[in-house]
């Protein structure tokens, strides 16, 4: 066989190459998802001089396979927060069940076109299926319509580029967006994309439980109106990334449809927990919607780089993206299906369909619901504990599965001892947490979403806290 030195190599392997080459890779995969409970929480000391020492030339001759996969499992990944481990509750986690990884292996690998239904009708179909579950999930009509996107962020971009097409036309400069203070700033940033003004972005104050205050959208749009503006947006949080807070979702709907405007959800984070009786009773009026963002790399558990929008009327936005070209004269798509390009930005894309698919089927709906219900309950334990424990407070009650708390220590600026806490924890490699800042607060969060954490490690992640306050405020 022709190897990578070769002058004579070409690109195609042998199937005893791809074999060797797949078993080596699942088999450090294996041994490194076997490892992680030993494994430190981040990795990031002395990942500046690594990256130097990673920047090199075009490779003119290649490598041997297993010396490229040593690199990677030994450097490259280790020098990075442990998102997969599971005591990881900073940020939001990503996931990464390993039949999803499974599944873009072989996406990848068949390489098939999903960007028009007829270049692949049944990977398609499949695709179509998940989103069809989604809406299914959500409430949404029959004629609701999706794409899959590489997160939140290009979910709402195509969510505000509906809106915007529906209901403004080429009329931008007078368009006008509500949200909350505590909405994900990726909404404001896409918006911007999207050509609506940032003067014409009004961002409400919310209530103590930092979820959004009706009257005062009324109030603005009202205003607005008066001025002569076009108000066009309304967006509701169902789970905020600061506190995981969810919004009057039905009050916020009532008030878009008594002035027309389009009714939009950003659920990346919190949207899934619908599967679940608690989590449909946190979320109700999430079914009144007119588009709704989901992530499945949050609530599903997928890998990294998995979003999805839904809208629906599928028509709205069918129309907002869809052209065509010449080259295009032989795409035909039969009715009561979907071409995916018609629907989103992206022509080329990759099978993202089959990432998620392949897990729901595996495994069951039923054991990402089971999944969901735990974490809520984790979460609620979590909560208690710190409410319950001497020195600590939550800033509030959580609505899902993120829980803001912070040391109140005896003496001292508050803000710059849980500054230190975040530090101290974070360089001992022992747990890796994160922060932010509600009103002027320092604040810790715990976000509990990996399908890895259970009661053992929110107990590991709750003792690992509390002793390093303990110890720092007796310095």
């Amino acid at each position: 066989m022709n190897g990578p030195d070769d002058p004579t190599a070409n690109l195609e392997l042998s199937p005893e190459a791809m074999r060797a080459m797949g078993e080596a890779a699942v088999r450090a995969v294996a041994d490194h998802i076997a490892a992680l409970p030993d494994m430190p929480r981040s990795g990031l000391e002395g990942s500046a001089e690594l990256v130097r020492s990673l920047r090199e030339p075009p490779p003119e001759t290649g490598t041997e396979f297993g010396a490229l996969l040593d690199l990677l499992m030994t450097k490259v990944f280790p020098a990075s927060l442990n998102s997969a481990h599971p005591t990881y509750v900073a940020y939001i986690p990503g996931g990464g069940l390993f039949p999803a990884a499974v599944a873009d292996f072989i996406g990848a690998a068949t390489n098939r076109y999903t960007g028009a239904w007829f270049a692949a009708p049944a990977a398609v179909r499949l695709e179509t299926n998940v989103l069809e579950w989604f809406a299914r999930w959500m409430g949404y009509p029959e004629t609701a319509r999706g794409i899959l996107t590489s997160g939140g962020s290009l979910a709402n971009f195509s969510a505000v580029v509906a809106a915007r097409k529906h209901l403004l036309g080429d009329d931008l400069g007078r368009g006008v967006l509500y949200a909350s203070d505590q909405t994900h700033y990726c909404v404001m940033k896409v918006a911007s994309l999207a050509g609506i003004p940032e003067r014409n972005m009004r961002l409400l104050a919310t209530d103590e439980n930092f979820r959004a205050r009706p009257e005062l959208f009324e109030e603005a749009i009202k205003a607005d109106l008066r001025s002569g503006l076009r108000p066009f947006l309304l967006v509701g949080n169902a789970g905020t990334t600061n506190t995981g807070a969810v919004d009057p979702l039905a009050d916020l709907a009532e008030i878009a449809k008594r002035h027309g405007l389009w009714y939009h959800l950003d659920a990346a984070y919190g949207g899934f927990f619908n599967l679940c009786d608690e989590g449909k009773r946190k979320l109700a009026g999430l079914e009144l919607s007119d588009s709704i963002v989901l992530d499945p790399h949050k609530g599903l558990f997928i890998p990294y780089g998995s979003g999805s929008l839904l809208v629906r009327n599928g028509e709205w936005l069918r129309r907002a993206h869809m052209m065509s070209a010449e080259y295009l004269q032989d795409v035909e798509t039969p009715e009561g299906e979907v071409s995916p390009a018609e629907y989103s930005p992206e022509l080329s894309r990759a099978y993202r369909g089959l990432r998620v698919w392949l897990p729901l089927k595996f495994y069951g709906v039923r054991a990402f619901r089971e999944n969901l219900e735990e974490k809520l309950r984790l979460a609620r334990w979590l909560y208690e504990k710190f409410v319950n424990e001497p020195g600590f407070e939550c800033l509030c009650e959580p609505d899902l599965s993120v829980v803001a708390y912070r040391y109140l220590p005896r003496s001292g600026d508050t803000n710059e001892f849980n500054r230190r806490l975040v530090r101290n924890i974070n360089r001992s490699r022992k747990l890796f947490i994160s922060s932010t800042t509600l009103r002027g607060t320092f604040v810790l969060r715990a976000c509990v979403l990996s399908f890895r954490t259970h009661q053992a490690e929110i107990e590991e992640i709750f003792e690992t806290i509390t002793s390093e306050a303990r110890r720092l405020s007796q310095e």
